[in-house]
């Protein structure tokens, strides 16, 4: 049998400690995983469902696939106000509600309490060119807005397309809470001008888009179509003065 220096036997279980040592740090040739990033639960309304005269909604793609319902969310009306509380991420229209050629929609968004609802800003906003709406091949365009400064331009046609990245960008007019609770209001404007798309927030232009570059293959099918509104997950506001007028 052959001799081996306990002196060398020491530095191997030395080494071969501190490379159990460095694995269970996440270092070396076997590194721990991250742990899975946690998602937002979509709460479900009591007492939800659609109780405006004439008005329709249908959910994203994605929370369809949860099994979750329109009436996992809520849509009241009161006089010319309506009032959303979600659940589920959800579109809302009227299907007598059209718009063609040049026009402009525009509405006020009001989150009574910001983030009442949620651990971070969701948005809501104005939709239009809605066409097929109600099926799987719904496409529509939407600008929306958060609580935060933020606003996001987005699409379905039907699977969804990003207008100005994947959460949005910062727009100088977009209004800010005060902080968790406290009341913010953003007046939203999508209008169709010749061969520009564009938003409005609170009076100042935050997005313009060739209409190539929202019509086509994968987008819309058109400019013209039904308009309505749209609410993220977990948010709750009222919408008022919903209008349509043409340019």
């Amino acid at each position: 049998m052959r001799y081996v220096p306990a002196s060398v036997i020491a530095a191997a279980a030395v080494a071969l400690g501190a490379s159990a040592a460095l694995v269970a740090q996440g270092g070396g040739a076997a590194p721990a995983k991250a742990a899975p990033a946690q998602t937002e639960t979509n709460r479900l309304v009591a007492g939800g469902g659609i109780n405006a005269a004439g008005w329709m909604g249908k959910l994203d793609p994605a929370d369809e696939q949860k099994g979750q319902k329109v009436s996992d969310a809520k849509l009241d009306m009161t006089g010319n106000t309506l009032h959303v509380t979600t659940g589920p991420a959800i579109t809302y229209w009227n299907p007598a509600n059209k718009a063609t050629g040049n026009y402009t929609v525009k509405a006020t968004f009001n989150e009574p309490k910001y983030m009442n609802l949620n651990d971070h800003p969701h948005p809501y906003g104005i939709v239009i060119a809605g066409n097929d709406m109600g099926t799987a091949d719904q496409n529509y365009l939407y600008c929306a807005a958060y609580g935060n400064g933020m606003f996001i331009v987005r699409g379905f046609g039907p699977t969804p397309f990003q207008m100005n990245g994947r959460r949005g960008e910062a727009g100088a007019s977009v209004n800010k809470a005060a902080g968790k609770d406290s009341p913010v209001t953003q007046e939203i404007a999508m209008s169709v001008k010749g061969d520009k798309v564009e938003c409005a927030i609170n009076g100042q232009t935050v997005a313009s888009y060739d209409k190539a570059a929202v019509v086509g293959a994968g987008k819309l099918k058109s400019t013209d179509g039904v308009y309505g509104i749209r609410f993220a997950h977990n948010t709750e506001g009222t919408v008022s003065g919903l209008a349509m007028t043409k340019q």
